[in-house]
């Protein structure tokens, strides 16, 4: 009793911390009760009950200006409305191909008031990849901006395309036009809320359809404003795409908190510091490559903006190399928070600023209603301090890929796919991808390390680091390397550094120099592609 006593204390200090609970007007509450009562708590409920409580609130800052979310509230039901009018119907599918903007948020919205599942479609796909998520996903509607008509053009013209943000002299369905010519009356909530289908990487392969649960569970969402100070009477710069889970988990929060959303179509270093300083958001949302290249251009360059609003920087969506944290901090104030986890286990944990100085590359600490248990390849605990296959425990997990298959389970825990181990102060420390780890000479090596030592040399601006295979020792590591601008660094030194801090059989027996890494939209490596250079 004391426990849930103490659970429910500690909810209410974390959702009061994070404006998540107001003290309205007794009819102001009475609206938004009755609001949320008919919508639920997904992206619908939270956009029309802050449309009820304030609609003069600003719900989003893009190239064409602030948005309410009376606005937003109203486009968003004249949309459903216009697609509903077209036959879609809930349950099916709409594909959402859109940068970030208005736009893609006032289609979500639509989509979920309509009951109807959203795949979310990367903007980095090829014609044929497009086609074949499509036609796999069971796609009946696609919205998409106007400069990605030639990816969606060559099918068989049964899927309705509509056009999100346009071009001059783009032709063609319009969410403009759809919402002009609709009825302004909200639709009868859906029986059954609409899922989100976000694709995986395919750092590896053909990405992959991951269906999530409308509901998150309370406790992730109580687990990480925990850690991740996010307050809702705040500005919030979501810098990753929101095509990606860790993008459209922060505009999730963004709407849940009311918060004011800040967006930007296309990501440039430079300009991301410009619209810092324009806008002053106190906090913001990226991956670590966007991170990375902030912190590569010229200090005259960085030194023009002012960016001391920052006040939390929440880092996510793939591993943090080197020691970027520390440079960051040292550069913009102890404001970074790396997050781990994935699409189909959710945020796992968090480091915050104090972690990151004691750990450069820490995952941090489980959050609240997750458990994380280290296994070895028969399903046994390893010993503290070891690494293991990393197997979480979660409510939040993902329903299962959209194909029916799903990711390994033991016990009720997950696999999250990557190795971990547990320092002496209980911080995770992500030690590479599971499939991984290499067998060099008898001896079981893992890329991650290897590539952070190297990444930390400040004359490396990007490195990875994986095995092929070798006649001799039946594995052995190659390391890929991008030199900062204008810097030398010779095979040699890159491996004498490693022997100077590694064990012998860590050191990579090649050294690849090249201008660029392959990457991902989301800035993940593209491993595979590593393998023929």
């Amino acid at each position: 009793m004391q426990e849930t006593a103490r659970r429910i204390a500690s909810t209410v200090t974390v959702l009061h911390r994070a404006r998540a609970l107001r003290l309205d007007p007794p009819l102001t509450t009475l609206r938004v009760a009755r609001t949320m009562r008919t919508w639920g708590p997904g992206l619908a409920g939270a956009v029309a009950s802050h449309a009820a409580r304030d609609p003069r609130r600003v719900a989003i800052i893009d190239e064409l200006g602030p948005e309410t979310f009376g606005e937003l509230d109203d486009r968003s039901t004249r949309l459903a409305n216009a697609l509903a009018a077209g036959g879609l119907r809930a349950g099916e599918r709409v594909g959402l191909l859109c940068r970030d903007h208005r736009f893609f948020v006032e289609a979500a919205v639509a989509i979920n008031k309509l009951g109807c599942d959203l795949v979310l479609l990367n903007t980095s796909f090829s014609g044929p990849q497009l086609r074949d998520v499509i036609a796999r996903e069971e796609v009946r509607v696609l919205i998409h901006d106007a400069e990605f008509a030639p990816l969606a053009s060559g099918g068989d013209g049964s899927v309705r395309q509509v056009l999100a943000w346009t071009e001059p002299g783009a032709e063609g369905e319009t969410i403009d036009g759809l919402v002009r010519a609709a009825s302004p009356v909200a639709p009868t909530p859906p029986a059954e809320p609409g899922r989100t289908i976000l694709l995986t990487s395919g750092t590896t392969g053909t990405p992959k359809g991951a269906r999530r649960s409308p509901d998150t569970p309370v406790d992730a969402i109580v687990g990480f404003l925990e850690r991740v100070p996010l307050r809702g009477d705040t500005r919030h710069f979501v810098v990753a795409p929101m095509f990606h889970a860790w993008g459209f988990a922060h505009f999730g929060v963004c709407m849940l908190l009311g918060m004011e959303l800040v967006v930007r179509r296309r990501f440039d270093p430079e300009q991301t510091l410009a619209t810092i300083s324009r806008f002053r958001p106190r906090s913001a949302a990226m991956v670590p490559v966007m991170a990375q290249r902030i912190l590569a251009l010229p200090e005259e360059v960085r030194a023009r903006y002012d960016c001391s609003s920052l006040e939390v920087v929440a880092l996510g969506g793939s591993a943090i190399p080197g020691d970027l944290a520390i440079r960051w901090m040292d550069e913009f104030g102890d404001n970074a928070y790396n997050t781990y986890g994935s699409t189909e286990v959710a945020v796992v944990s968090i480091a915050g600023p104090e972690d990151l100085r004691a750990d450069a590359s820490t995952a941090g600490r489980v959050v609240r209603g997750t458990a994380v248990r280290l296994l070895d390849a028969e399903g046994r605990e390893v010993p503290a301090g070891q690494p293991g296959r990393i197997f979480v425990g979660t409510e939040a997990k993902f329903e299962g890929y959209t194909d029916g298959n799903s990711k390994a389970m033991l016990d009720g825990f997950m696999s999250s796919g990557d190795m971990g181990s547990f320092d002496a102060a209980g911080r995770l420390r992500i030690e590479g991808r599971d499939d991984d780890m290499i067998v060099s000479g008898g001896e079981n090596v893992y890329p991650r390390e290897v590539e952070d030592l190297i990444a930390s040399l400040p004359e490396v601006h990007e490195v990875a680091v994986l095995g092929v295979d070798d006649d001799e020792f039946g594995q052995r590591l190659k390391a890929f390397v991008v030199l900062e601008e204008d810097e030398s660094l010779t095979e040699r030194a890159i491996c004498d550094a490693v022997r100077g801090s590694l064990a012998r059989y860590k050191v990579p027996r090649e050294v690849v120099f090249l201008d660029e890494l392959p990457r991902t939209a989301t800035g993940k490596i593209l491993k595979r592609e590593l393998t023929s250079a």
